[in-house]
């Protein structure tokens, strides 16, 4: 281990641990009147996933839970940051209550106290159920009261063991990729699906997070962005600004309207068009005084202007032809991107707490002789914690680090293939091994 960086140095008060999703480890996708998600749904289908690979079993956390949290507590790892099912909770999405699913998460949340691990919760991380998709899902403006009364049921069932609350995951992801692009579920494209699904969920992560606090008044209360640190391709006029108009869609649209600042309209005109589904009101709906904003950063990106590019003339170029070191996902390893973004947003005075809630690596990962010697993913992270002790030194309020993620799982499009676990899964024995990653991890956190 690096001799200078060490974990003394962050203070006693910083929160260190990992992080997981319902829907990437839990599998039993139908088991004990779990109803359908809409990733349930699209992986079901053909072409959606690489190698047409599915989350039907996963990791089994939903079986093997208790051996998961052994793992941590063996780790010494003391957060726990995962997610619950909206479907394992609510079937249909709105309406009935499933007491299997309620007690399941009972029993994760207990084990986790019982082994000396905090459990932080994530309410929503991208799995709606596919009965409320059925009824327009996040273009729905209903998505805001059906969504406040699973955050009240959760809140209720969970919030006298759980201190820390998380309302979405990355919602530029779930939104772009899945309403937008179409190449996550529910596999919508276009400006008319974007737009609505874009308010919906800003009006719903503020409307949840108000939920949380009348239910819950002295919980600790965030959500999560997901962030890249941007910069211009050339140094032309054109990518400056195009390096600005992407930036407003990639860092700023979720982040400003919560902190009662409004849509980065100036900087991305294409959002003017959002005043279709804005209603009297809204803008005092938007905002929330969170007690801690999570960001989600693994890479940065260069941006340059693009013609062809309808809406925001900017375009990403790629690592692989930047000839750059990448990872399995394609992104270029760039650990400084971590202290430029935490400074960007710790320029946000209305923030009060940063947590570092993802950075992780996918590598090719091979298990030999019961061993994975990840050299290359426990420099990262390395670096990673440099760059966050660097900005913490310089004053940014950051006060807490997650590694994504616990075990290896299903990446969402990119199936089983991208690896990001500090411990191995074999996908088809589900045995367990600790990387050496984990190892120094679990050295660190000493």
């Amino acid at each position: 281990m690096s001799d200078s960086l060490n974990r003394n140095l962050f203070g006693g008060q910083f929160h260190w641990g990992v992080s997981t999703a319902a829907f990437q480890t839990e599998g039993a996708w139908n088991a004990d009147g779990k109803g359908e998600s809409i990733w349930d749904t699209f992986t079901h289908k053909k072409g959606k996933v690489k190698g047409n690979q599915n989350a039907d079993t996963a990791c089994d956390f939903y079986h093997r839970y208790k051996q998961d949290i052994d793992l941590l507590k063996e780790m010494g790892i003391p957060n726990f940051r995962f997610s619950l099912s909206w479907t394992r909770i609510m079937p249909r999405g709105a309406g009935e209550v499933n007491q299997a699913g309620i007690d399941f998460y009972n029993n994760v949340i207990n084990y986790c106290i019982e082994q000396g691990v905090t459990p932080w919760v994530t309410l929503y991380h991208w799995d709606l159920p596919q009965a409320l998709e059925a009824q327009g899902g996040w273009t729905n403006r209903n998505i805001i009261n059906w969504f406040s009364d699973y955050t009240a049921i959760c809140a209720k069932a969970y919030g006298d063991r759980v201190k820390h609350w998380m309302v979405m995951n990355e919602p530029a992801v779930f939104t772009g990729a899945g309403y937008f692009l179409g190449i996550h579920a529910p596999g919508r494209r276009g400006l008319r699906n974007f737009l609505p699904a874009v308010h919906h969920a800003v009006l719903s992560i503020a409307a949840g997070a108000r939920k949380l606090r009348e239910i819950l008044p002295d919980a600790d209360i965030g959500t999560t962005f997901s962030c890249s640190h941007i910069e211009p391709y050339r140094d032309r006029l054109s990518d400056k600004q195009a390096a600005i108009r992407a930036d407003a869609l990639i860092n700023r649209l979720f982040i400003e309207p919560t902190l009662d600042l409004g849509y980065p309209v100036k900087d991305l005109p294409v959002l003017k068009k959002l005043t279709d589904y804005i209603q009297p009101g809204d803008e005092h709906l938007m905002a929330f005084d969170f007690d801690f904003i999570g960001l989600q950063n693994y890479t940065r990106e260069l941006v340059k202007y693009s013609f062809f590019t309808p809406y925001i003339s900017a375009s990403l170029v790629k690592a692989k032809d930047r000839k750059v070191p990448t990872t399995e996902m394609g992104w270029e390893v760039y650990p400084h991107a971590m202290y430029e973004v935490l400074k960007k947003f710790n320029a946000y005075s209305q923030i009060k707490q940063i947590y570092i809630t993802e950075n992780g690596a996918a590598f090719k990962d091979v298990l030999a002789n019961e061993r994975v010697n990840d050299v290359e993913r426990t420099k990262y992270l390395q670096d990673n914690i440099t760059q966050v002790l660097k900005a913490r030194q310089e004053g940014c309020r950051v006060n807490g680090y997650f590694v994504w993620t616990l075990t290896d799982n299903f990446e969402w499009a990119e199936g089983y293939h991208p690896r990001f676990g500090l411990i191995h899964v074999n996908f088809e024995t589900l045995k367990r091994t600790i990387k050496d990653s984990g190892y120094w991890y679990q050295e660190f956190l000493k």
